[in-house]
């Protein structure tokens, strides 16, 4: 239904009820099976439990922050074909941001109380790189992607073996961000200038380094 021409009151109320979704409910998603369920549930140690939980509470943040970059980027897109490329690029990260919450629940651990937060940062960044141009925002969500593919490739490394729920789940977003990327590539995304990548890293750090304990 989405994918139809909308108005500018159309996209900022869609924006609108995307950012109360994210924040305050329980995404829909895609319907896509949950990649945790097609495992038995291992025991975990009180150690190994909390350390899955503040990397998935990590991830859960990224994915909210998806959410409000995709938003921002195809209220500002130019091209309707780029900004429905965003908002079904936003839909699949929906199914990321259900399975880390189903996740995290599984763990009985928390959501970050700072997601609001997240998300308004997010939401003025993607903005911006869709201000900037079709091109820029394009090469901005390509960058992204690939920032995100590492820090999960990172988590594989760090997430107890035995927890190979949260394992399954992380190797899922991480494949569905190489397409994200790849397919921002192939639509004409823009290289962008090396002092951006270099910010968006540092950001990122600060994020995730907060996002683990809050």
């Amino acid at each position: 239904m989405r994918t139809r021409q909308l108005s500018a009151l159309d996209q900022l109320i869609s924006a609108v009820q995307t950012a109360l979704t994210t924040i305050a409910s329980t995404p829909v998603g895609t319907g896509r099976m949950d990649p945790a369920r097609g495992f038995e549930s291992g025991a975990l140690s009180e150690a190994d439990k909390r350390e899955s939980v503040r990397l998935m509470r990590v991830n859960h943040v990224g994915e909210v922050c998806a959410q409000a970059l995709y938003e921002g980027q195809a209220l500002t897109a130019r091209d309707g074909r780029v900004r429905n490329a965003m908002i079904q690029a936003a839909s699949e990260e929906q199914d990321h941001l259900l399975w880390c919450e189903n996740r995290l629940k599984d763990l009985e651990g928390r959501t970050s109380l700072l997601n609001p937060l997240w998300y308004l940062g997010a939401f003025g960044m993607g903005t911006v790189a869709g201000w900037a141009g079709d091109r820029w925002s394009l090469g901005f969500l390509q960058e992204t992607e690939e920032q995100v593919e590492a820090h999960l490739d990172s988590h594989l490394d760090r997430l107890p073996q035995g927890d190979v729920r949260s394992r399954a789940v992380v190797q899922q977003m991480k494949e569905d961000e190489r397409a994200h990327a790849q397919a921002a590539q192939h639509a004409g995304a823009a290289e962008l200038p090396w002092p951006i990548p270099n910010l968006m890293r540092k950001v990122s750090r600060v994020m995730t380094g907060t996002a683990r304990w809050i």
